[in-house]
């Protein structure tokens, strides 16, 4: 470890390991996160991933509100009652 040297990706991911970090899921974590926000050509320009990658990531992160929204209905006509 050289002062004003990055540290590598492995380094880095053994690290963060050691403090019970799981990288895999907190990498992934961040990309759903991301997906769900942005179009799939922003999120590939700015993580620099392929466009397909990053059409899948968007399609995997879709927000679905049909099954909360009938929830919401139903608790709302049960109120009613």
């Amino acid at each position: 470890m050289v002062p004003g040297k990055p540290i590598s990706t492995h380094g880095m991911t053994q690290q963060l390991g050691r403090h019970g970090i799981p990288v895999r899921i907190a990498r992934n974590g961040a990309l759903a996160a991301l997906a769900a926000d942005l179009l799939s050509p922003i999120l590939a320009d700015v993580t620099g991933m392929h466009r397909h990658t990053a059409l899948r990531w968007v399609a995997y992160a879709r927000r679905d509100w049909a099954e909360y929204l009938a929830a919401r209905i139903e608790d709302q006509q049960e109120d009613k009652r």
